[in-house]
């Protein structure tokens, strides 16, 4: 009894380990400055923490807005990456329900002949004595219909370890749909601008084809005169070929973004013209932008928290392939009715019962564990690589962000003081037209150059708004935070 009962202790002990290293958190990477901020923040950011959803909410434009809300809803892909978390949490479920034990139900039938052994068990035959009905029956014939239930313990955990892989994997695949709603709405938003970009580019080059178209009829005629020589006319004409390029280059711009926010809202190619056909200003990013810090974008980053948990649930595959050094114990049962004959199935009084424990340890594996356990730690090591690399390239990708955003803020005020001296400039030629000091072909030329100058603001907006858009991408926005498994 006593041998008995540690018996049990000691399997109730060693079930209570599990083999392999913990999880002790991924490497800590910090930013270059020495307080911790972004290198690229500009005076104009704020370091605050930004709101992590909807962040095209603050461009302010209901078009947008409607085309994002429907990508979010439609999206194949954004479908795709929420099939994938559903298959990753059956996983899980079915990796808990494998720690159970089975039960259910079976009909069993065996037929046998073993020779030499008697199963009936009579007394032999007196010495020479032959009868042919005396004969032993070496026939086996067995019938049972009832439960048949199996358990399989393991003294390392490695059941557990893989749960705990699965759960991190799963965790994974959600920071993957995250991601993905994350690079949908910043597509869907630059697509977007850059639409409207190429709508009013295409306004732009009508308006100066008209211009010069008239500022070509001039020079031909003034040509005609005897007032220019011919090449002149060649030169207006060339700045008209010029001028048509450009606008069917604007045309098929618009009709390829078109296509391409019908696509991303999961709709046909084409069934988004009517919609968004009439042309409508730029959206302009907030006057404040806040950006947060490095810690906050490694702890925000949906690909960064993938990488992560890809990396916890390597460290716990170690554990399952360590399990492996370490004994089974599991339970096969079989209970029910059966007897010697199809009719004992039907006989209550025939019960039947069947218990069958199995230890099983490979203790010479030649070394085949110490292969898997050295293979599952060199995929631990590849996660910790792909790790680091997913924050440095995250953080690569704010800092450039950052940069650009900058750098587009005082594009955006050059342009708009070129405009504001081409819009003065044009104002002085129509009054210098107007009393007779230049030609009809130096205006348009002049009006011409206005055109341009509004072409160059509108292109710098959209730049500007584009890079807005990257450093909301870049800063891990666009997503809410998943509700967390009980």
């Amino acid at each position: 009894m006593r041998r008995s009962i540690s018996t049990l202790l000691l399997i109730a002990l060693l079930a209570g380990c599990t083999a392999g290293p913990d999880y002790a958190g991924p490497p800590e990477i910090l930013s270059a400055d020495t307080g911790h901020r972004f290198v690229r923040t500009g005076e104009e950011l704020n370091a605050s923490d930004p709101a992590l959803a909807e962040w095209w909410l603050l461009l302010d434009d209901a078009e947008l807005t409607r085309l994002v809300t429907a990508a979010l809803s439609a999206n194949p892909s954004l479908q795709a990456a929420q099939a994938r978390i559903a298959q990753a949490r059956a996983s899980v479920r079915q990796d808990r329900a494998g720690r159970m034990p089975t039960l259910g139900t079976q009909a069993t039938t065996i037929q046998g002949r073993l020779p030499g052994l008697d199963i009936q068990g009579g007394p032999p035959p007196s010495s020479g004595q032959t009868e042919p009905e005396a004969e032993s029956d070496d026939a086996l014939s067995f019938y049972n219909v009832g439960l048949n239930a199996n358990w399989e313990l393991e003294f390392a955990g490695g059941s557990r370890r893989r749960v705990e892989a699965s759960n991190a994997q799963a965790a994974a695949t959600v920071a993957n749909a995250e991601d993905a709603r994350v690079q949908l709405t910043a597509e869907v938003a630059s697509n977007y601008v850059n639409l409207r970009e190429a709508q009013f580019r295409a306004e732009q080059y009508q308006t100066q084809i008209k211009l010069q178209e008239e500022i070509l009829a001039l020079t031909y005629q003034r040509y005609q005169q005897g007032a220019l020589p011919l090449f002149p006319v060649g030169n207006a004409n060339a700045e008209l070929e010029v001028l048509q390029s450009q606008l069917a280059e604007a045309d098929a711009d618009k009709a390829v973004l078109l296509d391409a926010l019908a696509i991303l809202i999961g709709r046909v190619p084409g069934s988004t013209d009517e919609d968004l056909s009439a042309p409508r200003d730029i959206p302009l990013p907030p006057d404040q932008v806040t950006v947060g810090d490095p810690a906050s974008l490694i702890a925000r980053r949906p690909d960064i928290r993938a990488a992560e948990r890809n990396l916890a649930a390597a460290t716990a595959r170690i554990g399952v392939a360590e399990a492996a050094r370490f004994p089974k114990l599991s339970f096969m049962g079989i209970l029910g009715l059966g007897g010697s004959s199809p009719e004992d199935v039907f006989d209550v009084g025939e019960f039947s019962a069947l218990a069958i424990p199995r230890l099983e340890w490979n203790f010479l594996d030649f070394g085949r564990v110490d292969a898997s356990v050295d293979r599952a730690g060199a995929v631990r090591d590849e996660a910790v690589a792909n790790y680091r690399q997913t924050v440095l390239l995250a953080l690569q990708d704010a800092e450039r962000a950052l940069a650009r955003f900058g750098q587009q803020r005082v594009a955006l005020a050059a342009r708009a003081q070129i405009k504001s001296q081409a819009d003065s400039a044009a104002d002085l030629n129509r009054q210098r037209f107007a009393a007779g000091a230049i030609s009809r072909a130096d205006l348009n030329r002049a009006l011409r150059d206005q055109q341009q100058a509004s072409a160059d603001l509108v292109r710098a907006k959209g730049a500007l708004t584009l890079a807005w858009i990257a450093l909301q991408k870049s800063l891990g926005l666009g997503w809410q935070e998943p509700a967390r498994d009980q």
